[in-house]
């Protein structure tokens, strides 16, 4: 262990937390960016909704593959120097969409994006569980989970401001550079807390102890162990039916308040946001409430499967937004699905960090990232295969239905407090 030269950081882990929701919200405001643009990137090059959902589909197929990589990738080379390489890539990857002049173009650089982009959740994971005791980790995994809906705040008002003064490859090229910016700082400002100068003894003695595993308690540290054990698929499960919902909203809600509403740039860039601040809350719901059930009696993991639970019942929400008389109640219902799907993925990433043992914890996240992202993925192409033909209404119903089918998945999957090697 390096010994501290410098004097130590007073609550060190939540700098660090810090640090790494920075990056989350630069890494959504790179992908974000594209949503916001769409409707200016149809029309220059005339991409129909089938053809923009390919691009999406891009991105998609790419972060899918790599996130499972990219979590072995980190537990291999370590959070630092993983997180930083990913993080170059995604920010040079993203610049480069400026550079398109097809729709074809445009989802090569997506691809490319989303490779890149795929280490962020299961960095994040990783970090915490690098970082958090595990009473602590609810309310880390939520402050970085909340950098996803930040990062999708900012990007309607700064996209169509970039558009409206320099032209839509400006978006691209100044959401790229902020993530440059990011990636150097965390370098020189990340490293875990066996090695970290300016950690306290006291602290890191703390964050040991609340890492100590209970007495018999096993968690799977290999591979083929997280595959085979219950506790993993009671994660990817759930995330596989959670995650088309998320990608709808960032993807697909300037689209739906174009076509549906005939709303133009101005308008889309008013109402677009408030559905990530809802969002945020649900992070922040899902990092205070596990807590206040174990205050009262509740195990870790029951802790987390309620949490869960409150957050799909309130999907039944958007599964109503076809009875919007108004985009204004559109955006309510909206706002309700944010909040509901952040309160229910972050109690599903935290039990990454519960379940599985430190050294596999960014392998197991990215695997469940991959089936996360394949539900996601498979839904995007129903939505550009059926949007123009029969409306959004039945896909919002899906949504609502698809969280309350993970639900039951959780329920029925992890059922002990122990998970089998």
């Amino acid at each position: 262990m390096i010994q501290s030269i410098k004097r130590p950081v007073r609550n060190l882990r939540w700098w660090i937390i810090g640090l790494v929701t920075l990056g989350t919200v630069l890494n959504y405001l790179a992908r974000s960016t594209l949503s916001v643009a769409a409707p200016t990137l149809k029309d220059e090059f005339g991409m129909s909704t089938e053809a923009y959902s390919y691009v999406v589909l891009a991105f998609q197929l790419a972060y899918t593959v790599m996130q499972t990589v990219a979590g072995t990738i980190l537990d291999v080379l370590g959070t630092r120097l993983g997180f930083f390489l990913f993080a170059v890539g995604w920010a040079a990857s993203n610049m480069a969409h400026g550079l398109a002049t097809s729709w074809q173009g445009l989802a090569f650089f997506r691809g490319l994006l989303g490779a890149t982009e795929a280490a962020a959740i299961p960095a994040g994971a990783k970090s915490v569980s690098e970082w958090f005791p595990a009473r602590e980790r609810p309310l880390a995994t939520s402050a970085f989970q909340m950098g996803t809906s930040v990062g999708a705040i900012a990007a309607p008002p700064l996209v169509v401001f970039c558009i409206l003064h320099w032209g839509w490859e400006s978006a691209f090229f100044i959401t790229g550079a902020l993530s440059l910016v990011w990636a150097a700082i965390w370098w020189f400002a990340y490293d875990t807390p066996q090695r970290h100068p300016r950690l306290g003894k006291a602290e890191q003695d703390m964050i040991a102890r609340g890492q100590a595993l209970n007495d018999g308690e096993v968690r799977p540290s290999t591979r083929a162990a997280v595959l085979k054990s219950r506790g993993f698929w009671a994660i990817a499960i759930p995330r596989f039916f959670a995650e088309p919902a998320w990608q709808t909203f960032n993807f697909f809600i300037p689209l739906y308040l174009v076509a549906v509403w005939k709303l133009d740039l101005k308008s889309v860039a008013l109402w677009a946001w408030m559905p990530f601040v809802a969002a945020d809350l649900g992070s922040l719901a899902a990092g205070l409430v596990p807590p206040w059930l174990m205050r009262r009696g509740a195990s870790v993991l029951t802790s987390r499967k309620i949490t869960m639970s409150v957050g799909a019942v309130c999907m039944i929400g958007p599964a109503c937004i076809g009875l919007a008389g108004s985009p204004g109640l559109a955006i309510a219902l909206f706002c309700i699905g944010g909040f509901a799907h952040q309160m229910l993925n972050g109690a599903l990433i935290t039990l990454c960090s519960d379940v599985f043992d430190s050294r596999m914890v960014g392998t197991a996240s990215g695997m469940a990232g991959t089936m996360a992202w394949i539900g996601g993925m498979l839904f995007t192409l129903l939505i550009g295969q059926s949007a123009d033909v029969y409306g959004y209404s039945p896909l919002f119903v899906a949504l609502g239905v698809l969280d309350l089918i993970g639900m039951a998945a959780l329920w029925a999957l992890l059922r002990a407090e122990k998970a089998s090697a």
